[in-house]
């Protein structure tokens, strides 16, 4: 193979996350994420990290849910992000989106009963987790 095809592959490459990042931006811009709700999720943050390192240390939840958490993990460990954080609102709201999102799916395969044996803090915040992941605090799957 020449070096021009590995150019070529390399130049794909970072053009597509380009493109990546510049859809994940629009579509941050165009969601707009409520001050209220942003602020809410900031602050479920320390239970919400140690939640998501439960959950992925327990061998009894299925492995892609498992693996899933694990990439979470990984991603906000990373000190490169989407946005980066010194983008005022959207800096930060691109990890919480994601770790709500990240959660919700989880919900959705463990089961909410998994979750809430997991959950680190208060009924409140329990509750809070619910509603922004969308889900009826009582919903089990």
């Amino acid at each position: 193979m020449t070096g021009t095809f590995w150019l070529d592959v390399a130049i794909g490459v970072v053009v597509a996350l380009l493109v990546a990042w510049l859809a994940l931006v629009v579509a941050l811009v165009l969601v707009r994420p409520r001050g209220g709700v942003l602020r809410e999720a900031l602050r479920l943050l320390p239970d919400v990290l140690r939640l998501v390192r439960r959950l992925a240390a327990d061998k009894t939840l299925p492995r892609g849910v498992r693996v899933r958490l694990a990439l979470l993990l990984a991603y906000l460990a990373m000190p490169i992000d989407l946005v980066p954080d010194f983008v005022p609102v959207l800096g930060y709201a691109d990890d919480a989106i994601i770790v709500m999102a990240t959660l919700r799916g989880v919900i959705r395969r463990a089961g909410l009963a998994a979750v809430r044996a997991h959950w680190p803090g208060t009924d409140d915040g329990f509750v809070a987790l619910t509603r922004l992941a969308r889900l009826s605090p009582t919903e089990d799957r």
